[in-house]
Formats: structure tokens, C-alpha cells, sequence
């Protein structure tokens, strides 16, 4: 009784003051705590007592977690006056990086197991301190000096199993995004190699020519572009800028006066009548956006991302703003923001950059998001058919390719939409550390219908890609919860290049034998 007391307790006080309230989508979704537990394997655990019965289908399952999806009343009171002090917002932060960690760390199971236990809750200023200690000492790993608490994290490892590294968390999780450590493998393989080098002077090469062969750079890009050229590589490959080498200076300084011209003529209106509902989502979505980098918690980031988002919202009045959009400006902003920063990223003062550079990279994400949206913009419009269309298409293809998983799903009534939708709405980034994400957009890029075509067979890879353990899950919860929490924070290039190999596969499988894809 005393676990239903303390359920009970916590469905009466689902609004937590000052905390940042999860939304449909998010990488942790809010679950009944008996959901999240993970016991011994010959150890059952028993809620004969519990009033609840055990949820045998999605909607039982729904019913028993909608309470926590509240947002909290004191948000429509700030939006739209004068913004919380900057201060104020680890605070509501924290909150949720707490609750992530502490999932991650009922998640880890050991090989015996046993769960890990939880560390005691530190305090903001212990925080600070261990962050200025990480930034001052170095250290080591198999005997080599490692500057950074990243460099360690990926070094150390190197001498993992890849058994452990499917199935045990890091209890402080690292999520490196771009600079030095993002063009690593998971092993910590070093960045630049002999064959590396001379794909970079390939690029360069190409970039340099009066005009770019795109085709031929596609060709480059498709195994990854070199992190020196991947902002000019992405500008050329979304269509932002032109083939022609002489007249990018001038598209680029026109796109961007355009961007901030649009900015004066629409950004004020931000508070009236008829778009103050879609600025409060925005305002309210902004920090749940990668909360746990702290690049994406500073005010000077998330007042570009607030005007790129409602720009863009008001200029497309078929869609609006849709929650998970907001996701996909953060590549482009971190690979144009790489362009001018040598050290981490995700721990970079933006603020520190020159106005005119901060302009510049705000218009370049702004163009695009832009061009990468407009050819997927059936997934955010009313009732999202795109979205639908997709995961349907989904069903199909994994009942030819893999039987089993297929039944499997019927079998404990898991429906595609369930766990796909996310996969489509955000483009896998809530499944992918924002490095792996980068490195698969390098391909998107470079396929002619990347986004919106070869995406749905990186789905189908990523799915199979965890056979073993969807198999091995035996309930509709344990599905669910794995389907949403997929181990792939040790992901690195090497992992993602074998998905991609597997959905070239599958679409040259299955794309040109329509009678394979459908029944």
C-alpha cells in the first residue's frame, strides 16, 4: 500500500512549480514509476495489490500516464511579458536533466542484473564546482593526457564490450557535439586519417572549381563530409547557395538582409491577438530543446531560435509552428556555429562572436531549415498525413523484411504510431546523440529525396538494428519503453555508417518492386 500511496501522492501533485513540463514527444516521456523499474531477472514483481490493473493496450496504458502531461499555468502568465531573468532558467533546467539522469540510471542494468543505484541529488553550486574542476585538470586515460571530460568519456570507452555498451548508461552522460570528438567512432578511433586527409583535399578541390559539379559532391558526401567543409558543403547541398563560386558572396549577403528584413517587418507582432498562441509554444518548447548541452540553454541562443521559429511559422500559415520543429534548426545552427569555433561546442559562449558572425549564422539556419522543410512539410500541416503516410509505409516494409518483429508487435499490441511517429516528426534526433544526427544529415543531404523518402528505410535499419532486444521484451510496457529509450548514447560515425549501409540496402530492395513493399 505504501507504493500506491506514493502514486496516488504524486497524481494529486503532478504540477511541480518552476519545473519544465515534458510534451508528447520528448526523449523521457513521464511514465508510471512502476513502468521504469527494472528488477533481476528471476525476481517478478507483484502489484496484486495495486488498484490498477496491469495495461494490456496503448489506451489503457494512456490513461494510466495522461495526468502527467499538464503544462504548468504559470507559463501562459510569463510568455508574453517581460522574459524570466536569465538566472532563473537553469533552475527549471535542472529539474529535467535530473529527470533524465535518473531514468538513464534505472534504465542501466548490469550483466548480473542488478540496477544501479542512484547518486545523491547535488546541489547547484556542487555542480558549478565539478564543472570548473573538469575544465582546470586534465586527465588520464591509458596513459594519454586528456584535456577534456569528453576525451576521457570516449577513450575510456574504447576498452568496453559491445554488449555493455547497448545496455549500461554513463551515470552524467557526455553528448559531444561537433568539434574533435564528433568526427570520432564510438572507439575513439583518432579524426583525421591518411585516407581522411585526402578526402578532405577532395572536397576542397571541388569547393574550390568555379563550378561546383553538385552531383559529384553528392557522391563525396554520401560516406560523410570532413567537418573544415561541411557548412559550405551543407549551403551548396540544400540549394541556399549556388553552384556558381562567384556569385555566392552576393546570394549569401542578399538571403541574409532578406531574413532580417523579415525579422523588423514581422517579429513585433509576436504578441498579438492572432499569433500569440503559436509565439507561447515556441517560447515554452525553446529550453526543452537539447536541455542537457548547455549550449542550447544560453538566452543568446534561445532568442535566435524563438526568431527563427515564428519567422518561419508566420511565413508558412499551412503548417504553423509544430512542436518538434524546433529540433530540426539545432544541426544546421551547430554546424554553422563550428565554422568560427575551435574548442567544444557544446560549451562555447556564443555571445562571445561578433554580432555580425551571430547574424550570419541565425540567417543561414533560418534558409535552411527552410529548404530542408519545404520538401517535407506534408508531415507538420493539419492531421499530419505526411507523419502518417510514413509510419504506414513503416508497417509495410518491416512485415517483408522481418516477420518475426512484425508478429511481435501484433502479438503484445504495440502499434507502429506508437513509437514511429516521433521517429518521423523529429527525424530520429530524439534517438540520435546530436553528433550521430549531423553525420546522417551529411547523408540526407546528399540523397535526392533524403528527408523525405530514404529516411523511412533508416527507420526500417534502425528497427532491426534492435531485433534481438524487441524480441526479447515480452510485455507491452518493456516494448514500449525500449521502443522510446533506445541505448544509443555511445553511437558514434562507425555505428551510423553501418545504419546507413543497411538502408541503402533496403532501398534498393524495395523501392523499384512495388510488389515486395505492398500486399
Amino acid at each position: 500500500m505504501a507504493t500506491d500511496n506514493r502514486i496516488n501522492f504524486w497524481r494529486r501533485n503532478a504540477k511541480v512549480p518552476g519545473s519544465v513540463q515534458p510534451v508528447y514527444g520528448a526523449q523521457h516521456p513521464p511514465l508510471d514509476p512502476r513502468l521504469r523499474r527494472t528488477y533481476p531477472k528471476d525476481i517478478k514483481p507483484k502489484f496484486n495489490n495495486l488498484k490498477s490493473k496491469k495495461a494490456s493496450s496503448f489506451h489503457e496504458f494512456a490513461r494510466s500516464t495522461n495526468d502527467a502531461w499538464d503544462i504548468d499555468d504559470e507559463e501562459d502568465e510569463d510568455f508574453l511579458g517581460t522574459h524570466a531573468p536569465i538566472s532563473s532558467l537553469p533552475s527549471g533546467l535542472h529539474s529535467t536533466s535530473m529527470q533524465n539522469q535518473q531514468q538513464q540510471n534505472q534504465a542501466g542494468v548490469t550483466e548480473t542484473g542488478v540496477s544501479h543505484r542512484l547518486p545523491a541529488p547535488r546541489t547547484e553550486a556542487q555542480n558549478l564546482q565539478d564543472a570548473q574542476e573538469e575544465d582546470t585538470d586534465c586527465e588520464h586515460v591509458n596513459g594519454k593526457v586528456v584535456k577534456s571530460s569528453s576525451d576521457a568519456h570516449l577513450n575510456a570507452s574504447s576498452v568496453r564490450s559491445t554488449l555493455q555498451k547497448q545496455h549500461t548508461l554513463p551515470v552524467r552522460p557526455i553528448i559531444p557535439l561537433v568539434a574533435r570528438i564528433s568526427d570520432q567512432n564510438a572507439s575513439g578511433a583518432p579524426p583525421m586519417t591518411v585516407r581522411e586527409k585526402n578526402r578532405l583535399d577532395k572536397f576542397k578541390q571541388l569547393l574550390a572549381s568555379p563550378n561546383t559539379d553538385l552531383e559529384e559532391l553528392r557522391k563525396h558526401s554520401w560516406s560523410g563530409i570532413p567537418r573544415e567543409v561541411r557548412p559550405i558543403t551543407w549551403r551548396l547541398l540544400s540549394g541556399y547557395l549556388p553552384a556558381n563560386k562567384e556569385r555566392r558572396e552576393l546570394v549569401l549577403k542578399r538571403k541574409r538582409e532578406e531574413y532580417f528584413g523579415f525579422i523588423e517587418q514581422y517579429y513585433h507582432s509576436r504578441t498579438d491577438e492572432h499569433y500569440k498562441d503559436t509565439y507561447r509554444q515556441i517560447h515554452i518548447d525553446i529550453p526543452r530543446t537539447n536541455p542537457l548541452i548547455p549550449l542550447f540553454q544560453q538566452p543568446v541562443v534561445q532568442e535566435v531560435f524563438e526568431r527563427i521559429l515564428f519567422i518561419w511559422a508566420i511565413r508558412h500559415p499551412a503548417s504553423g509552428y509544430v512542436q518538434g520543429i524546433n529540433d530540426l534548426v539545432t544541426p544546421f545552427f551547430v554546424v554553422f556555429l563550428s565554422e568560427f569555433v575551435t574548442e567544444d561546442v557544446e560549451n562555447f559562449d556564443v555571445a562571445a562572436l561578433p554580432l555580425d558572425t551571430q547574424r550570419n549564422i541565425e540567417a543561414d539556419s533560418f534558409w535552411c531549415m527552410s529548404k530542408l522543410l519545404d520538401g517535407i512539410q506534408d508531415n507538420y500541416t493539419f492531421a499530419q498525413p505526411g507523419i502518417q503516410n510514413k509510419v504506414k509505409a513503416l508497417e509495410e516494409l518491416v512485415s517483408r523484411i522481418d516477420e518475426d518483429i512484425h508478429n511481435h508487435f501484433k502479438k503484445y499490441e504495440v502499434e507502429y504510431l506508437q513509437f514511429a511517429f516521433r521517429w518521423m516528426n523529429n527525424l530520429l534526433m530524439r534517438e540520435l546523440p546530436l553528433r550521430c544526427t549531423i553525420r546522417l544529415w551529411d547523408t540526407y543531404q546528399a540523397e535526392a529525396e533524403g528527408f523525405s523518402h530514404f529516411h523511412l528505410y533508416v527507420c526500417a535499419a534502425f528497427l532491426i538494428e534492435w531485433r534481438k532486444e524487441i524480441l526479447s521484451m515480452v510485455d507491452f510496457q518493456g516494448l514500449l519503453m525500449l521502443l522510446q529509450n533506445l541505448p544509443t548514447i555511445h553511437w558514434g560515425n562507425e555505428e551510423v555508417g553501418l545504419l546507413l549501409a543497411e538502408a541503402y540496402r533496403l532501398k534498393y530492395m524495395f523501392a523499384d518492386a512495388p510488389s515486395h513493399y505492398k500486399r
